[in-house]
């Protein structure tokens, strides 16, 4: 089945936004994987292009064994079977953690099993339109800083007297 040019648009998008994604998260992401125009996107995953082929396997930057799997599954709601198919293909290549951007849901049974193997294998699911825009990259986006512990304790201090402050006198 051959894609619209709306919907050529909208993986083009969150291919980007995922890559983005990836890259924050510490997987090494080549400065080109995140840049790539819709005209280079198309080019690279042909016109007939299904939404399996877009698969990405990327490793931590400091820990290369330390792998993760971004599913597009072709079904618009997935299922069982589907996520056995994803399982079966992490536990032959030892990947434990896996995005799933999923075009609408996920069938109850398969949420029952990503629960059920979560002592292993770590799942996010993510829908379409919540990868459109990377909202870290929004103007109205705030910003989030990992704090040290002198940061956080300084912080954790200060609410601290804010709230007895702000407390009643009995």
């Amino acid at each position: 089945m051959t894609l619209g040019e709306e919907e050529i648009t909208t993986l083009w998008r969150i291919r980007n936004t995922v890559y983005q994604m990836l890259r924050d998260r510490g997987y090494l992401i080549d400065e080109s994987e995140l840049h790539i125009s819709k005209d280079q996107f198309i080019s690279m995953n042909g016109p007939n292009m299904r939404r399996e082929d877009l698969t990405i396997q990327k490793s931590k930057k400091n820990d290369l064994p330390d792998k993760i799997y971004v599913f597009f599954p072709e079904e618009a709601k997935i299922g069982v079977k589907t996520m056995k198919t994803y399982i079966n293909r992490m536990k032959t290549e030892n990947v434990f953690r896996a995005i799933l951007v999923l075009q609408q849901n996920i069938t109850p049974f398969a949420r029952i099993l990503i629960a059920d193997i979560s002592s292993e294998f770590q799942f996010e699911v993510f829908q379409e339109a919540e990868l459109l825009v990377n909202i870290n990259e929004h103007v109205l986006g705030s910003t989030h800083e990992v704090l040290n512990d002198e940061e956080k304790n300084t912080l954790l201090e200060k609410r601290e007297r804010n709230t007895a402050a702000s407390d009643p006198v009995d």
